[in-house]
């Protein structure tokens, strides 16, 4: 039998129909040549009914799942967990788990300070206090904004380090010592500061594109400096934690004053940081202050263990130390 050069074309066509609301929804997988284009995933509003007989181990039919006030219908099976807090009630936060909660440790050290010896660390420390001025140009005493633009360029450190010992790790095919996750885990940390601040402080668009600006420039000089020299670049970070604590100490001062309202804590901090309910905007500022402290332990540690020709990888790394 012969057969058309269009037949030949087409290899294989699935149709799978799923039934929802009175309509129908249709969607097709199609083969051609040598690759085979797959739509897995459709996105409705409304909660789509299975077919009868369809199973999550089924190639015949697809799953519906719950996301908030949303539905997707997968064929693979992956449904959202939902958690509960410890009193039972519901986690309404897909950022991040109940697990990953904690209590800061306020009763830090905040006066440390590594003293610049080597000619390497002059370089640092006054490379972050040239960083600082054109942030007390631009944003003044508007601590708000400060801490914004600062938690920004913060989060980068990390996930270029972990990053960079992650491909280090699978060329030497050696382990890191859990120093990967640790700096991950600092990056992530970094970041719920500013989703934190995003609640508080309301950036505008000439300020949303000088985060771009920044965050471009900062990411590309760190990591050129952490593969040239990662005992500098964990000693950059060290000092720019140093500054992060004086800033987070003049932004108690403004809330002290009065200048800045007391305003309630955001919801989000409450749970990450184990926050009574009745918390306010300075209690924040308070456990921030207390992780920046612990980010410029754990960098400055870091780099000391560079300059006394060791690898990281030959110390446990600080997890959870924050």
């Amino acid at each position: 039998m012969m057969m058309s050069r269009s037949a030949m074309k087409l290899l294989s066509t699935a149709t799978v129909r799923t039934i929802h609301g009175g309509g129908e929804f249709r969607q097709g997988f199609f083969a051609l040549g040598a690759r085979n284009l797959s739509s897995t995933v459709s996105a409705v509003r409304e909660k789509p009914q299975t077919e009868p007989g369809s199973g999550s181990g089924s190639a015949a039919g697809h799953r519906s799942f719950e996301g908030g006030d949303k539905s997707v219908v997968s064929y693979w099976g992956v449904a959202p967990v939902k958690l509960t807090k410890e009193d039972g009630t519901e986690w309404k936060w897909s950022c991040f788990k109940p697990s990953e909660t904690y209590k800061a440790d306020v009763s830090i050290d905040l006066g440390k300070h590594h003293v610049p010896g080597v000619w390497t660390d002059k370089v640092a420390y006054w490379g972050v206090k040239m960083l600082r001025l054109p942030t007390d140009i631009f944003f003044k005493r508007r601590f708000e904004m400060r801490a914004m633009m600062l938690e920004t360029v913060a989060a980068v450190p990390g996930m270029v380090g972990g990053m960079l010992l992650h491909c280090k790790s699978l060329r030497r095919f050696e382990h890191s010592g859990g120093w990967i996750r640790a700096l991950l885990e600092e990056a992530e940390n970094e970041r719920m500061h500013l989703m934190t601040f995003m609640e508080v402080a309301k950036p505008r668009w000439y300020e949303r594109a000088l985060v771009f600006a920044v965050q471009g420039i900062f990411w590309n000089l760190y990591f050129v400096a952490y593969v040239i020299s990662p005992k500098v670049a964990h000693r950059v970070v060290g000092y720019l934690e140093e500054e992060a604590v004086h800033s987070y100490n003049e932004f108690i001062k403004e809330i002290d004053s009065g200048n800045i309202p007391n305003v309630p804590a955001p919801a989000i901090a409450i749970d990450y940081w184990r926050l009574p309910p009745d918390s306010t905007l300075r209690d924040v500022v308070m456990v921030v202050r207390a992780d920046e402290a612990h980010h410029r332990d754990v960098n400055h540690y870091a780099s000391d263990i560079h300059y006394q020709g060791l690898q990281l990888k030959e110390f446990p790394a600080p997890l959870g130390y924050h």
